[in-house]
Parts: C-alpha cells; structure tokens; sequence
C-alpha cells in the first residue's frame, strides 16, 4: 500500500514537472511565433493558450465520447490539427536544421504524449458490492424456468384495412385526371 501510493507519488510529479516545462515552452514557442508575426503581445499569448489547451480539452472530449459511445471522429481530426499548430509552431522557432526541429519538437510532443498517457489510463473501478445472497456454483442444478404463455395471434394490418373478399364497392371507377 505505501509503495503504490509513493510509485503514485512519483508519477504524478513527473507527470507535473514535464506537464508545466514542456507546456511552458509550447506556449512560449506559439506566443513568440504569434508576435514575431505581427500580432500584439496579449494575442501571442492567446494564442498560445487556445492552441495547447484545446489539444488538452479535445483529449478530454474524446474520452468523455468514448465512454458513452458516441462517435469520436471529427474530434479527433480537431485534436491532430490543433497538436499540429503546436509542433508547427515549434518547428517554426527553432533553428533551421535538422537537430534544430528535433530538439524544438520535443517539448510539444512530451506534451501531447503526456496528454494522451494521462487521458488514456483507465480510473480504478470501486470493488463489486457483496451481493445479499450467494452466487449459484457452476455445479448447482439449474432452475426450471416455466415457458411464457403464446401471444395472442392478431390479424395482419392489411386484413383491417381492404374490405372482405366478394364485397363489392358502389364507387365509380375513375380514370383519367380530373382537372
């Protein structure tokens, strides 16, 4: 019990140290591309926000959908457009060179992977509550259960509708279109 609360312990400092780094550094990477574009300071950082926090709030989404069982699809194309403003972005600031897009990209993808790490583990589900009487073994005889009584036969829908066969109508026929 202690070594699962201090294993949890650990994990979840690391999950906020890299949480708090690497999203400080996407958020300063989207900020300054923002600015260095033109845009006023108070945009850069809106901007920052809205693009690594709707990464974090799409991942939330697409959870919540999954476990109601509604479709997940346009959230997740949502989600990858958004994680890849935040690597763009990245990309964008750090020097023109391989190892320079490398090492730029790693604080957006620490994030992204932590997102999904955290937003993919399973909550420990509550112990099943001791049932008031016992559990039939596989071994105990199996109980009779009595048939249901037939449903009543109905007549088919049509039957109700068309008049009984051999009765005939008083109605003309009419043919043509009646203008």
């Amino acid at each position: 019990m202690i070594r699962a609360r201090a294993e949890s312990g650990a994990r979840l400092l690391i999950l906020l140290a890299v949480g708090i780094m690497a999203g400080a550094a996407a958020f300063t990477h989207v900020h300054d591309l923002t600015v260095a574009h033109g845009q006023p300071d108070w945009i850069g950082w809106a901007n920052a926000v809205a693009v690594e926090l709707m990464a974090i709030y799409l991942g939330l989404e697409i959870r919540a959908r999954r476990r109601v069982g509604r479709p997940v699809g346009m959230v997740g194309v949502l989600l990858v457009a958004f994680a890849l403003l935040s690597l763009a972005a990245q990309v964008a600031e750090a020097e023109p060179s391989v190892w320079g897009w490398i090492v730029a990209a790693v604080p957006s993808l620490a994030f992204l992977a932590l997102v999904k790490v955290v937003l993919s583990s399973v909550p420990a589900a509550p112990p099943a509550a001791e049932p008031d009487q016992p559990q039939a073994d596989w071994y105990d005889e199996p109980q009779q259960v009595e048939p249901a009584p037939p449903a009543p036969v109905m007549p088919p829908a049509s039957a109700a509708v068309l008049p009984p066969l051999g009765v005939q109508h008083n109605r003309p026929q009419v043919v043509g279109i009646i203008r």
